[in-house]
């Protein structure tokens, strides 16, 4: 099994920055990707970014693209996002997820609140 636990939400004026962890532990090994999930108020989760653990290549949702940063800590098992330039838009649940052996993401984290204020 494997747990994965996020930390660093918050609440934030429009335009600051935040950074989200997640660190996962357990079963780490064959670790495919890591990514970060979000989910706003009556709308449905979205994918935001995601890091290949191996290659350390990146993907981002257009809507975060140059505003936000995927990285990682192998050394650590632990996952990063930096959120720069935030908008009230990006206020959402985020959710730390890793895949194991695919690229489909079977773990999922609690969620830490991010919310942005005009």
């Amino acid at each position: 099994q494997v747990q994965l636990v996020e930390s660093g939400g918050g609440l934030v004026q429009a335009g600051g920055s935040l950074r989200l962890a997640c660190a996962a532990s357990g079963r780490t090994v064959n670790t495919y990707y890591m990514g970060w999930f979000r989910q706003a108020p009556g709308k449905e989760r979205e994918f935001v970014a995601r890091i290949s653990w191996r290659s350390g290549n990146t993907e981002y949702a257009d809507s975060v693209k140059a505003r936000f940063t995927i990285s990682r800590d192998n050394a650590k098992n632990t996952v990063y996002l930096q959120m720069n330039s935030l908008k009230p838009e990006d206020t959402a649940v985020y959710y730390c997820a890793a895949a194991y052996g695919s690229s489909r993401f079977d773990y999922w984290g609690q969620g830490t609140q991010v919310t942005v204020y005009s």
